[in-house]
């Protein structure tokens, strides 16, 4: 037996055996006792050798089965984390077992191909994509959205998010972490901007409306504005009017009234008022502030008000002493004839040159030496005519020239 067919054999005992009954066949022809004996001996031989070979065999039998088996469970598959392919044997059943035994550790937010829970197959490709938080602002309206694209191009696309024309505050190349980032993204809009009688209509991704009006080409000065906020965002398909607005303080002076003040005085007769001290308006000073839009002049808004000048009271003196109802002499005659002449019976009446007044037309000097007070015209009717009886003691009818003989009746 040659070294090659000795190496097919599992144990030496199996070259052995083989070997003693090759022996015995080719060294012990015939039928002689001493063949015979020689055989038997041989052939025990051989047979201890296949019983010390038997458990053996069986060992290597179960252990080539178990072999079957280990190859079969094992499976060869590629898994990409993040991008990161690698492609390792497994035991395990299924895609949730391999992740947990290669330690790779999964939230909400990620997305894992296939399924967890899919039961492998050698070749299978598994792959695992993190979930990154997108701080996104679109147009004006933050929120919190979850990606699993590794770039902010690749997110905006996964999001639906158009950027053609828009504004990025961070470039679409740009790859993103586990931790996220904050993304501002402003897509391209229509707004018409109108102002001093014209209208623009223009493309932006303008941050504010006011800076859509300018690209429109409009400046704001002084006190201008917007028919929406400045700093609102603009919409689009939104209309935006510019206000020209000019702003000014006026001042108005104003006259305070003066007071009246009535007091008595025991010299004067009872229906004497006398005019002791003359009332003067104060005067309030009021600023306001004015200003017109577009040409048309707003209602003025009232900033402070202020008097600069007290107003001075009127004061009067009422007489409280009792008038003598008669004068000797006088009271039998024409008084009211005398004033239908002289005044029309009225006793506030005066002359076009202002020098007479009253039912009588006294003038003040006159009407003074008599003794009343002030000027006639603003006593009352039975004063007037008490001292226009003393006046006629004093002077008779002629004191009234054109009329005096009207007291005779």
């Amino acid at each position: 037996m040659s070294r090659t067919q000795f190496e097919t054999y599992e144990t030496y005992e199996t070259y052995e055996a083989y070997e003693t009954q090759e022996t015995y066949e080719t060294y012990a022809p015939g039928d002689g006792r001493a063949a015979r004996r020689r055989r038997e001996r041989c052939a025990g031989r051989a047979d201890g050798s296949l019983r010390r070979l038997l458990p053996r065999a069986l060992v290597l039998a179960f252990l080539a089965g178990g072999t079957t088996a280990f190859v079969t469970k094992d499976k060869a598959v590629e898994l990409t984390v993040d991008g990161t392919p690698r492609t390792l044997h497994t035991f395990a059943d299924d895609v949730t077992e391999l992740l947990a035994q290669e330690g790779v550790e999964v939230g909400a937010h990620d997305a894992i191909v296939p399924a967890p829970g899919t039961p492998l197959t050698s070749g299978e490709e598994v792959a695992v994509r993190y979930g990154r938080p997108l701080l996104l602002t679109l147009d004006g309206r933050r929120r919190q959205v979850w990606t699993t694209a590794e770039t902010v191009a690749g997110a905006l696309r996964q999001l639906g998010v158009r950027t053609e024309g828009a504004y990025l505050s961070t470039e679409g190349p740009r790859r993103i972490g586990r931790e996220g980032l904050a993304l501002d993204v402003r897509t391209e809009r229509v707004v018409t901007v109108m102002a001093d009688g014209r209208t623009h209509t223009i493309h932006t991704n303008a941050a504010t409306v006011r800076e859509a009006v300018e690209e429109a080409g409009v400046t704001l000065r002084g006190q201008d504005s917007t028919s929406v906020p400045a700093t609102a965002f603009p919409r689009d398909g939104q209309t935006v009017t510019v206000l020209r607005i000019t702003g000014f303080r006026e001042v108005r002076e104003d006259p305070v009234p003066f007071g009246v003040r009535r007091t008595e005085d025991s010299s004067l007769h009872r229906g004497t008022e006398v005019v002791q001290q003359a009332g003067r308006p104060g005067l309030r000073r009021t600023t306001y502030a004015v200003r017109t839009v577009n040409g048309v002049r707003e209602k003025p808004r009232r900033l402070h008000t202020e008097v600069v000048r007290e107003p001075l009271p009127q004061v009067v003196l009422v007489g409280t002493r009792t008038r003598p109802e008669s004068v000797r002499g006088a009271d039998h005659l024409d008084w009211e004839g005398l004033a239908a002449c002289e005044s029309g019976g009225r006793p506030d009446a005066v002359d076009p040159s202002g020098t007479y007044g009253g039912l009588y037309q006294f003038d003040t000097p006159t009407w003074h030496s008599l003794g009343g007070e002030g000027r006639p015209q603003d006593a009352p009717a039975a004063e007037q005519t008490y001292r226009a009886k003393k006046q006629y003691v004093r002077g008779g009818a002629d004191s009234w020239p054109h009329c005096g003989a009207r007291l005779e009746g």
